[in-house]
């Protein structure tokens, strides 16, 4: 059994980026002093004002998951049937969806891109079709203009699971400007967090409000009677006041993500057994640095030789959503599986020293 070194603290594949302790005390003291901490009270709503503003968006909806916001997008457009999404995906896309009593029919990936496949999803409209719900990959935009032709030709509505994705931009707007709902996560591992929490952001007003009311049970605007079926999915105040701090330093984050995803790029795009996801539509926000190793061989001796030295890196998506026959149709998506089966994420955050980019370099190198 190979001795671990010890001369580092174990670096993961993320970490939560947070304000300082001072800014959210300050936030803590006013909700000490009212008195309330949820049901929509005052640093939700200006935690939902802030993100509008920022990103330019004319609404903004919280929910206390991204999971939990996808249901709500789900059950706000009243979907019964089929939802095409990709098979290149954490669960909670395929959970949502299951969860709605919708059925989740799996799309084939683009090998380059990572991104759903729009050239096959028309094979996979029938008359139960409902939706089409991609997934803007490690915060990589979809082919946004491309899945609008498809769902106004076949009258679909389109749920972006955007939960990577905040500061992207598709067209000079916020990625989240686009679909019939957009469903973002505030969960620690994204670059904006919440500790746990998500939100849409819907197309139409009258969505809005019934958002609104679903997060809250399905209750009317004054609380007197149920309109529909809901959920409890409100965000706390707590959670709020930890998004305002948060979102101060959106800009900050998105900047140190890019400079060290380009510092790795630079560094490791001439090794031939390498590739990497290429951002053909709109502008990345640097979420995630995924490479894909050509032998599965080196992926794992990489991966043992950087737990050696204490770096954690994460094998994101593993595996491809399509196979977990227990729960789902185990049909066969031979791109997103082999993807999925060579996709190693290198750690990436705010606190990453570049010293610890050097040794990872480094190790890449040695062992691909």
């Amino acid at each position: 059994m190979t001795e671990k070194t010890k001369t580092t603290p174990n670096t993961y594949v993320t970490k939560p980026f947070l304000a300082p302790l001072k800014d959210y005390n300050d936030l803590l003291k006013d909700i000490w002093d009212c008195g309330i901490l949820t049901n929509d009270g005052q640093f939700v709503n200006r935690f939902e004002n802030l993100i509008c503003k920022k990103f330019g968006l004319s609404n903004y909806i919280t929910f206390s998951s991204g999971t939990t916001a996808l249901q709500a997008a789900i059950k706000g457009l009243q979907l019964e049937g089929e939802i095409i999404t990709t098979a290149f995906t954490w669960i909670a896309t395929v959970s949502a969806i299951k969860n709605e009593r919708c059925k989740p029919i799996f799309c084939d990936i683009d090998e380059d891109t990572l991104n759903i496949d729009i050239k096959k999803i028309e094979n996979h409209i029938t008359d139960k079709t409902v939706a089409i719900m991609p997934v803007h990959v490690f915060g990589n935009p979809c082919d946004i203009d491309g899945i609008k032709k498809i769902a106004n030709r076949y009258r679909l509505k389109v749920i972006y699971d955007a939960a990577h994705a905040i500061g992207s931009e598709y067209n000079g707007k916020s990625i989240l400007s686009y679909g019939d709902v957009s469903v973002l996560s505030t969960h620690a591992t994204k670059l904006l967090n919440t500790g746990e929490g998500g939100g849409c952001v819907a197309g139409k007003k009258i969505i809005t409000e019934k958002l609104k009311g679903i997060r809250f049970f399905g209750y009317n605007k004054d609380k007197s009677d149920i309109q529909f079926d809901g959920l409890n999915g409100k965000l706390t105040e707590l959670q709020s006041a930890l998004g305002i701090v948060n979102l101060k330093y959106i800009d900050k984050v998105i900047s140190d993500r890019k400079i060290k995803y380009q510092y790795y790029y630079s560094a490791l795009r001439d090794i031939p057994a390498l590739s990497f996801q290429k951002i053909e539509f709109g502008k990345t926000n640097y979420s995630y640095f995924p490479i894909i190793i050509e032998s599965k061989k080196k992926l794992f001796k990489l991966i043992d030789k950087l737990n050696n030295h204490n770096i954690y890196p994460r094998r994101y998506f593993y595996p491809s959503v399509n196979i977990f026959k227990n729960i789902v149709d185990s049909d066969e998506r031979k791109i997103s599986e082999k993807v999925a089966n060579h996709v190693l994420c290198l750690p990436l955050f705010y606190d990453l020293d570049f010293d610890i980019i050097d040794q990872i370099i480094s190790l890449v190198k040695k062992e691909i």
